[in-house]
């Protein structure tokens, strides 16, 4: 089942999202991803939508709002998408995706963007077969300031 993360699934959600960064080779900081989560929540920055069975937080989704000027309507980034190893190849992704569909139908978006490694095989075939497309007619920049 999917649904809408709310401030009661903090606890459980922040260790997804603490696994979701440790996967990405972050530092382990449960408080931190607590804090993180919690403001997300809180102030309405994203869309969370979590997979669970009988009770267990398996994975979600995060997707935070931008805007295409040229299109004038919301976009969606898909920026977060993770399910417990444990729990992969059961679907949970797909159900997570297509909720995040909905989503942005029901929010009269434009689309959901994202972006993975090209070393990622199993997102590169995941997401063609949720419907996503490569876009290809650009180039993609990146500004850090770390």
């Amino acid at each position: 089942m999917t649904r809408k993360a709310t401030i009661q699934d903090v606890r459980q959600l922040s260790e997804l999202f603490d696994q979701y960064r440790v996967f990405y080779h972050k530092e382990s900081d449960i408080p931190a991803a607590e804090k993180f989560i919690t403001e997300r929540i809180e102030n309405k920055d994203s869309e969370i939508f979590v997979a669970e069975h009988e009770g267990e937080m398996l994975g979600f989704v995060q997707l935070y709002p931008l805007f295409s000027s040229t299109r004038m309507k919301r976009y969606w980034l898909l920026n977060d998408l993770y399910v417990n190893e444990n729990h992969r190849g059961n679907g949970y992704s797909k159900q997570l995706i297509e909720e995040a569909k909905k989503m942005a139908k029901s929010s009269d978006a434009c689309g959901i963007l994202l972006e993975t490694g090209k070393s990622n095989d199993i997102g590169n075939q995941l997401y063609p077969s949720c419907g996503f497309k490569i876009y290809d007619e650009v180039n993609f920049y990146e500004w850090t300031n770390e």
